[in-house]
């Protein structure tokens, strides 16, 4: 995998750097033509408080943490979350923690959507999922919100349902009725050995999201 992403970076490059003819542009042409951002919201989903640090509804909290203290990056508290910037292949990728609890996400992400000036396709929401087996990966360009309050807040606010998510599967081992407690629970010595290497994979999907477009992240990372 990590020899994939090495290459997929490097033919990116190489593409950068490729000198080549541009065609000209005429100026009444000029207007027609929609500029490409390279900046990315990456939104990491939890909730904020103590209690809640190491707890399965959490992923998306642990997820962009990991990548910020692998990259050596620094959150700073912000109106409504907290934010961290990096940059990565003439990208800049803009990592948020919403502070309005999971159920109100939305609001955060539509502020900073605006305030950056981010177009939808490049923000990437980062979430738990019930529905499929502890530490696998599923990116989707959209979709329902699948049960989850933090995504129906978000598809509310946004009005819309197409937007990157980046689901992490926790499995939905518990016992009838006990759903809640299960989420807002801890992982077990199990999990906790497995994460560090699926944190690992996680980072190396935020930049492909960025760097190598959503279709070659879904290629190379779906299932995995």
């Amino acid at each position: 995998m990590k020899n994939w992403i090495s290459k997929l970076f490097s033919n990116l490059k190489t593409q950068d750097n490729t000198n080549c003819m541009k065609p000209e542009v005429h100026e009444h042409q000029k207007n027609n033509i929609k500029s490409v951002s390279n900046k990315f919201l990456i939104v990491g989903l939890g909730n904020i408080g103590a209690e809640y640090v190491n707890t399965r509804h959490n992923i998306g909290f642990k997820i962009v943490d990991f990548f910020a203290k692998k990259e050596s990056i620094a959150f700073e508290t912000v109106k409504l979350g907290a934010l961290a910037e990096f940059k990565f292949k003439g990208r800049t990728f803009l990592l948020l923690k919403p502070n309005t609890y999971m159920n109100l996400s939305g609001k955060a992400v539509q502020y900073w959507i605006e305030k950056e000036n981010i177009p939808l396709e490049n923000v990437l929401v980062i979430t738990d999922d019930l529905n499929i087996p502890f530490g696998t990966i599923r990116i989707k360009p959209k979709g329902s919100d699948g049960g989850h309050n933090g995504l129906k807040n978000i598809n509310l606010i946004l009005n819309t349902q197409n937007y990157t998510r980046f689901r992490f599967g926790i499995s939905d081992e518990f016992k009838k009725g006990k759903q809640i407690d299960y989420v807002l629970g801890e992982w077990d010595d199990a999990e906790k050995t497995k994460l560090p290497e699926r944190l690992e994979l996680a980072s190396e999907i935020i930049k492909s999201f960025g760097a190598a477009g959503l279709e070659n992240t879904m290629t190379a990372f779906n299932g995995k």
